[in-house]
């Protein structure tokens, strides 16, 4: 590598950020990143390898463990988020795995808030278990539940914020000061929010998780995720896991999302107009029993969402009125909007949690969620607006129908 490294400004804003930081050239100059897309790495002699494996010397080994374009990605998240260090992953649910399973043993304690994506629920519910771990749900939005959760030792606290697929805005500071109070590591999955929006390590979290393959890729090309926190606690615990089971971060899926990144501030901001417009049409619309979007003044958590977040972000929950056939007729009848379980997306995507991404929790959990069979997530792209609730306008006429 040659010196021509851009240092961060500490007065840098975040679309600048995205740019810049973490560019590291190489003597060739490029103005693109380099990907290095390869296994592994030549030493200039046997000694030069046996001080690599011993850590006296610094030289990349083997992508599963470093790879410079995986190690660009990682720097310029972490100087994104405001972290010490950062982790790529495999996938999203690769840095929520990682996170946890490093940290814990058995006979720990876990306690997660019970609004979460379908996969984290099933991590906690019923693999931690498995290894003797003792795990809690609590309802997110209660505190005193929280305080009768953490009057025992607790190792570790998952939570998102806003929840998917309901858009719960729980109080992070709140919860981190109790979590501390019983010795947890507070985890909380930020993608919703996305790393523009909410700063979870300034609220008191510990370590902050993505699924990379949303809003940071943000155009349904690749997976990838991200693990960030305190650099003493990334070194020690989280990067011996991920290198040796495996969880590592493709070159090729790393340089993709590093050109994502730079257009993430001005993909986000328009998306959240847009959440912003269609919530509003679909708030006065017929046979819509209800929506759910942070900046509404309607939403639940509304004042919460004010002094957390920035901006109220690019989903938006709804409830059609029918149930599960309404839901559907109403998907149906989109021409424009895609169904897909997906989100973050450049394009407009519907899923109808219910039965896809919070199927495996079952009915009787998903009540306590508040999913009903009527509701359905809605990830805004970067459509007009204006075509966006003409398609929305289709479904709603489908549920006049009946």
């Amino acid at each position: 590598m040659s010196d021509s490294k851009i240092s961060s400004s500490p007065h840098w804003r975040p679309a600048t950020r995205l740019l810049h930081a973490g560019l590291e050239r190489t003597e060739y100059g490029e103005t693109s990143e380099a990907l290095f897309l390869t296994s592994g790495f030549v030493y200039d002699n046997a000694e030069q390898a046996a001080k690599t494996f011993t850590g006296e010397v610094s030289h990349y080994q083997y992508s599963r463990f470093a790879n410079p374009t995986v190690a660009a990605l990682e720097r310029r998240l972490a100087d994104l988020e405001g972290a010490e260090a950062c982790v790529a992953t495999s996938t999203g649910m690769g840095a929520v795995s990682a996170a946890l399973l490093s940290h814990v043993k058995a006979g720990d304690r876990v306690v997660a808030s019970r609004a979460l994506f379908g996969s984290c629920h099933w991590i906690v519910a019923n693999l931690l278990p498995q290894y003797g771990v003792e795990t809690v749900f609590v309802d997110g939005g209660d505190l005193a539940a929280w305080d009768d959760a953490f009057s025992k030792p607790t190792a570790a606290v998952l939570l998102e914020s806003p929840s998917n697929p309901m858009l719960d805005v729980l109080d992070l500071a709140a919860i981190a000061e109790r979590a501390h109070k019983a010795g947890a590591l507070v985890i909380v999955d930020n993608v919703f929010a996305s790393p523009l929006y909410q700063k979870p390590l300034e609220l008191g979290a510990d370590v902050v998780v993505y699924s990379c393959t949303k809003h940071i890729d943000g155009q349904g090309r690749v997976l990838g995720g991200a693990v960030l926190g305190k650099e003493d606690w990334i070194k020690d615990t989280l990067q011996p896991f991920v290198r040796n089971t495996g969880n590592a971060l493709s070159p090729f899926n790393a340089w993709v999302m590093l050109k994502g990144m730079e257009t993430l501030a001005l993909r986000v901001d328009a998306m959240t107009r847009n959440a912003a417009a269609v919530a509003d049409y679909l708030a006065s619309a017929p046979c819509i029993v209800s929506v759910r979007y942070p900046d509404r003044k309607d939403h639940p958590q509304y004042d919460l969402a004010q002094r957390q977040m920035s901006a109220g972000g690019t989903m938006v929950a709804f409830e059609v009125a029918g149930g599960q056939a309404g839901a559907f007729a109403f998907m149906n009848a989109l021409r424009l909007i895609a169904i897909s379980n997906n989100l973050g997306d450049a394009r407009s995507l519907v899923t109808h949690p219910a039965t896809t991404t919070h199927m495996k929790i079952g009915a009787e959990e998903r009540a306590k969620l508040g999913i009903s069979d009527g509701a359905i997530r809605f990830s805004v792209g970067l459509e007009d607006s204006a075509d966006l609730i003409d398609d929305l306008a289709r479904g709603v006429a489908a549920l006049a129908k009946g």
